[in-house]
């Protein structure tokens, strides 16, 4: 079977899933960058994860590596939901990708209980998990009528 066969397989829409997905590798190196610009500022040197006398910096490290911590959930939600419900968990990717760059923002004020400005997120992230029990519920046939797909 060739590439171009699974392409072809793949339901309407999907191209949207790799996009968003595509996006949260943005996100990462956006987030990877800052900490790269954190460490020259406040020098912290490499291999240094965190600086014991240095808050901005340990709050600008902590939200990419959280978000690093949750990218491969991220990627599973997006790419296994998309497969039946491809334009709903891109737009719930969208909104997971914006709630993290809220996340950072918020991070970044040096104050970490901002950090709950991407809370909502999370919302994202449960409706990225309906779509994906959705799918086995409907791969399982545990159903005895059809899931619409979005």
């Amino acid at each position: 079977m060739g590439l171009s066969k699974i392409v072809e397989d793949l339901p309407e829409h999907y191209g949207y899933v790799v996009l968003v997905g595509a996006g949260s590798t943005f996100l990462n190196m956006w987030m990877g960058i800052n900490v790269g610009m954190a460490r020259k500022k406040y020098e912290v040197p490499y291999p240094t994860m965190y600086s014991p006398d240095n808050k901005m910096f340990n709050c600008i490290q902590r939200a990419h590596q959280n978000t690093l911590e949750s990218h491969p959930t991220f990627l599973m939600l997006l790419l296994v939901g998309g497969l039946q419900y491809p334009k709903a968990c891109a737009g719930f990717g969208l909104l997971y990708i914006i709630s993290r760059i809220a996340y950072a923002k918020g991070y970044y004020t040096g104050e970490p209980d901002n950090r709950r400005w991407g809370a909502f997120g999370h919302l994202a992230e449960i409706g990225m998990l309906g779509a994906v029990l959705g799918l086995a519920v409907r791969q399982l046939k545990w159903l005895p009528f059809e899931l619409s797909t979005v």
